[in-house]
C-alpha cells in the first residue's frame, strides 16, 4: 500500500505475521500531516511482554511512549507488530526499554520521544526504566504519565 506522498506501507490492511524477533520487526512511518504544528502522540502498551533472559521467565510491562513528530508518524499497526515481536525475546527491563526507543529514533527521527517501561515485579522487586532524547519544545504541552509507583495490594 503507499500512503499519500508515496510512502510505502507494508503491513497496513495486509495479513502479517508476528515477527520471531524485534531485530527483524519493520517499523514503518508515514507523512505527518501536521508537520508545521508541535503536538505530542502518545503509545501505551499496558500488556507488553518479554521474557528474562537469563530463566526465560516472562516479564510484564505497562510502556508508555510519547513523541513530538517532524516529518513522519509511527505507523501503528507496525509499531503493534513491532512490540508483540518482544513476547520471545530475552532481554533485561533496560535493554528492552532503550532498545524500543532508539528503534523509533531512528525510524521516524521525531523532535523529542521518551519512553517509559513499568515493570511488573519479580522476585518482589519491580524495575522502572526511563529515557527521553533530549528536552522537549517549551511551546507543547507534555502529559504526565499517571503510573502510580507499585505499591502491593493497598
Amino acid at each position: 500500500m503507499v500512503h499519500k506522498n508515496n510512502i510505502k506501507v507494508n503491513q497496513l490492511g495486509n495479513i502479517t505475521d508476528i515477527p520471531v524477533d524485534p531485530a527483524i520487526a519493520k517499523l514503518e512511518k508515514v507523512n505527518n500531516p501536521h508537520s508545521d504544528k508541535l503536538y505530542v502522540a502518545r503509545f501505551s502498551v499496558p500488556e507488553f511482554t518479554s521474557l528474562c533472559p537469563v530463566t526465560g521467565q516472562p516479564d510484564f510491562a505497562n510502556i508508555i511512549i510519547d513523541y513530538i513528530p517532524k516529518k513522519y508518524l509511527l505507523e501503528s499497526k507496525s509499531f503493534k507488530l513491532f512490540m508483540q515481536s518482544f513476547r520471545n525475546h530475552g532481554a533485561f527491563h533496560e535493554d528492552v526499554t532503550l532498545y524500543i526507543a532508539k528503534r523509533i529514533v531512528k525510524e521516524v527521527k521525531p523532535i523529542w520521544l521518551r519512553i517509559g517501561g513499568y515493570f511488573y515485579p519479580r522476585g518482589g522487586i519491580p524495575i522502572d526504566v526511563f529515557w527521553q532524547s533530549n528536552d522537549p519544545p517549551k511551546k507543547v504541552w507534555i502529559p504526565e504519565t499517571n503510573i502510580k509507583v507499585y505499591s502491593g495490594r493497598s
